[in-house]
């Protein structure tokens, strides 16, 4: 079976830090792309980042700069380190496979920026 969990979201104000994580089981980790997408409020899923099995990264331009996606193969997981935080940044953020997340999807972490 298949499994995604996201870890790490949470209350943060402006220019604040957060890393985010998604452990993978049922599937072969290191042979997928794996994105993050997210969901801000009253809004559809936005792709924002994606990281090949080698490690190449790509990312919504609204993000460049001040995310990092990463991947551990050996440990099945996939990180995004996000840095200067704005409230425009408000969104469900899930882990996903494939090259815009089109594939297996986890139920999300919240995260929330906010003074």
């Amino acid at each position: 079976e298949v499994q995604l969990v996201e870890s790490g979201g949470g209350l943060v104000q402006p220019g604040g830090s957060l890393r985010l994580s998604c452990a993978a089981s049922g599937f072969t980790f290191s042979s997928y792309a794996m994105s993050w997408v997210r969901q801000a409020p009253g809004k559809g899923l936005e792709w924002v980042s994606t990281i090949s099995g080698g490690g190449r990264s790509s990312y919504v331009d609204s993000v460049k700069g001040r995310f990092t996606i990463s991947r551990d193969n050996a440990k099945n997981t996939l990180y995004l380190q996000m840095n200067s935080l704005k409230p425009e940044d408000t969104a469900v953020y899930y882990c996903a496979s494939g090259w815009r997340g089109e594939g297996y999807r986890g139920q999300g972490t919240q995260v929330t920026v906010s003074s």
